[in-house]
């Protein structure tokens, strides 16, 4: 996970950790897996997570079979993300991790299959120039697939949990910024803003998806098995469709670059 210039995500790393682990946490996670694992279909594919966190996402897709080289800008999130890796070699030879920054990507374009940049954008001034550098790095037939803070869902994690205080001026400005459970202020974008910049850099904006519709207010939620797997298949089923999936606090943006003749 990228943060803004001055920040080093491993201040906050436990309570990520316990975010990741919780009900909350496995929704964004099992839901943009589940879209990104569909959409590369069975060949094994060169995928870079820029923002990996803790590995979480490189862990999946490697597991999966995919060749992972994740990318984080945090020495301790890195260091922790190497940890959970090398705990298992069968995956640990299908991933490569490195220290760098989503506007310094040393690789050449067209390098990788998939482009997986989860939870990054949301904390940085824009994300015009952020998609450009992530965009021109997808190969042809590839997908660029960027998770980010839904604007369109500004104050409703704050009114459904009672804040009214909170949830009023955002709902009545639409302001694109609040500050998240970590604590961190993020920024947001429309799903037509991502789309237009997707195209913008010579991508087709695939259908988006709304992540955590119904369940984002549930801070202290620690469902059963089957509570959880039947949570995860009734926020699939909105994650695509409208009016639900418009009021998700996160965005999944999917994009592809046509394959040419």
């Amino acid at each position: 996970m990228n943060t803004a210039p001055s920040s080093d995500f491993a201040a906050v790393g436990t309570g990520y950790a316990a975010y990741s682990n919780g009900g909350r946490g496995r929704l964004r996670h099992d839901i943009t897996a589940r879209r990104v694992l569909a959409e590369l279909g069975e060949r094994p594919a060169r995928v870079l997570d820029v923002g990996c966190g803790d590995g979480e996402m490189v862990l999946r897709l490697a597991a999966a079979g995919h060749y992972v080289t994740g990318m984080e800008k945090s020495p301790g999130m890195l260091e922790a993300a190497a940890k959970r890796i090398t705990a298992d070699p069968g995956i640990a030879e299908r991933v490569t991790l490195s220290e760098g920054d989503i506007y310094h990507l040393p690789f050449d374009d067209a390098s990788f299959d998939a482009v997986v940049c989860h939870g990054v954008v949301m904390y940085l001034p824009d994300s015009a120039a952020p998609v450009a550098h992530l965009a021109r790095l997808v190969a042809d037939g590839g997908i660029l697939s960027v998770l980010t803070k839904n604007q369109l869902a500004v104050g409703v994690r704050e009114a459904l949990s009672g804040d009214y205080t909170a949830a009023r001026p955002q709902i009545e400005t639409g302001q694109a910024a609040s500050v998240g459970n970590l604590g961190i202020t993020t920024r947001g974008d429309t799903p037509d803003h991502l789309d237009d910049l997707t195209r913008a850099n010579g991508l087709t904006a695939l259908p988006w998806q709304g992540v955590r519709i119904f369940h984002d207010h549930r801070t202290d939620w620690k469902p059963t098995e089957n509570e959880y797997q039947a949570a995860l298949e009734t926020e699939w089923a909105a994650s695509t469709r409208s009016p639900y999936r418009e009021l998700g606090r996160l965005v999944h943006a999917v994009a592809r670059r046509e394959a040419t003749a």
